[in-house]
């Protein structure tokens, strides 16, 4: 996303460099890495972080964020949500058609057209991606783990109750009693997909095999 604000800190980097050494071990031709979990649990910096190590390796990495892809306009999303009801917030707000066909650009090496949210203007940029030189992508989101046929799942075991201070930090949405309810019902749609996972980030930023 434009205007996005990473708070990289020395944990994020530590657990990039162990993901980082999982990569290299199970290097595969178009590798696909997914990272997933609540707000606040530092998805994109986790994945910068890794795209970044890997660069040191010669490996061109891409960062995806697949947050990106959500069909509804991000100043009409309220509006939907609350017209459709709670409940229909989760993975399927995502624009899989498009996403796997991003995908499938990059398994190509072609040139691709990509949606890009701008945080400041709100509104959704189309950007143009020549995936040619790219090695790997890093998809990272609340629900990347969903992505059908990635190489390596990774989840970060922490709620939103425990990240309040990153999501104040980083003050994309503001924190009201109805954007509490969206957290909570993101907390369980999140936390359905923990068993796809193939590597865990716990509480203290460890990685752990799953």
């Amino acid at each position: 996303m434009l205007g996005d604000v990473l708070l990289i800190e020395e944990k994020h980097k530590k657990a990039a460099e162990t993901i980082r050494q999982k990569v290299l071990g199970n290097k595969k031709e178009k590798m696909i890495v997914t990272i997933s979990g609540e707000s606040g649990t530092g998805k994109t910096e986790l994945a910068h972080s890794l795209a970044k190590l890997l660069q040191e390796d010669g490996i061109q990495a891409k960062p995806l964020h697949i947050d990106n892809y959500y069909k509804t306009h991000p100043l009409e999303r309220e509006e939907w949500r609350q017209k459709h009801g709670i409940e229909s917030i989760g993975y399927n707000e995502y624009d899989w058609d498009t996403i796997y066909k991003n995908i499938n650009s990059f398994k190509k090496g072609e040139k691709a057209e990509m949606p890009c949210v701008d945080l400041v203007t709100q509104q959704v940029d189309k950007l143009i991606t020549d995936f040619s030189n790219v090695e790997m992508l890093i998809i990272d989101g609340l629900y990347a783990i969903k992505t059908e046929n990635a190489d390596l799942n990774v989840f970060i075991d922490l709620t939103y109750h425990e990240t309040k201070k990153a999501q104040l930090k980083r003050g994309k949405e503001k924190v009201n009693d109805y954007r509490l309810q969206v957290l909570e019902q993101e907390h369980q749609v999140v936390r359905s997909l923990r068993d796809r996972a193939h590597l865990i980030v716990n509480k203290d930023y460890q990685v752990e095999e799953a």
